[in-house]
């Protein structure tokens, strides 16, 4: 019974970090250039400059490969010092440009100029501002995704459909984040009409439609419909969905 409490305090926590974002990092307007190899983010969960870019990466609906780096982490805050020559987070590398990029803002406006094709939106160049209300969200969440905690590391990259705003997804970052997991982020921000009603209409809304594309319509072919969040784990051949479902399986698979 006081697992559940604490279950349902950390859910209400997570939908008051997704409340104080307003509307950021859920609707996506794909970009039209997609590069041909992995972007990869080297980022934290808690971390607000990091948050602003996962937005950008949802709106942009570009996948990611993340490899978390929270304090105290020694899988991947090491190589970013090798890299770029600093522990500064996040950090962008783009092997398709081999650009390796610092600053939240540099990375956002880096994003939307290489693949966008436009201009960063009117909301997110007072990069000022948006990282202090970035950092006002993340108060909600009281460090979850902050601090490392020992694991074992997969073999095989695992993958995530998601969408940043989502607070459900939210908590499944934070545990990959703290076990330092790697994963492949298949940003699945909403894009149709049809993605904003209830689950249980949603499939009826997109056949009379008609097929979408991206990684939700992947997402449906692969699980029969649209599930955020969604984990793919090819070391063990386990496909999870529900939020508490997919962290409980991450820890018992993965914890130390």
């Amino acid at each position: 019974m006081l697992g559940r409490f604490w279950d349902f305090a950390d859910e209400a926590r997570s939908m008051a970090a997704t409340t104080a974002r307003f509307g950021r990092g859920m609707a996506a307007r794909p970009a039209p250039r997609r590069p041909e190899r992995l972007l990869e983010l080297y980022e934290f969960e808690a971390c607000p400059y990091c948050r602003v870019v996962r937005e950008a990466l949802t709106e942009l609906d570009l996948d990611v490969l993340v490899r978390p780096c929270p304090k105290g982490g020694t899988r991947y805050r090491p190589r970013v010092t090798e890299l770029g020559g600093k522990a500064q987070f996040p950090f962008l590398v783009d092997p398709n440009t081999d650009a390796k990029i610092y600053e939240s803002d540099e990375i956002v406006q880096y994003l939307y100029r290489q693949y966008g094709d436009r201009e960063v939106p009117w909301n997110r160049r007072l990069a000022w501002l948006d990282t202090g209300l970035s950092s006002l969200a993340g108060v909600a969440r009281l460090g979850a995704g902050y601090q490392s905690r020992p694991s074992k590391e997969p073999q095989e990259t695992l993958e995530l459909y998601s969408f940043e705003l989502s607070p459900y997804a939210r908590r499944v970052r934070e545990t990959l984040c703290e076990l330092e997991i790697p994963y492949v982020l298949r940003n699945a921000g909403r894009r149709r009409l049809a993605d904003y009603v209830p689950a249980q209409l949603r499939n009826a809304a997109l056949e009379r439609m008609g097929a979408d594309a991206g990684n939700r319509a992947a997402l449906r072919q692969r699980a029969g419909q649209v599930s955020i969040p969604y984990l793919v784990d090819p070391n063990t051949g386990r496909e999870l969905s529900e939020s508490r479902q997919i962290r409980v399986y991450l820890q018992e698979t993965y914890a130390a």
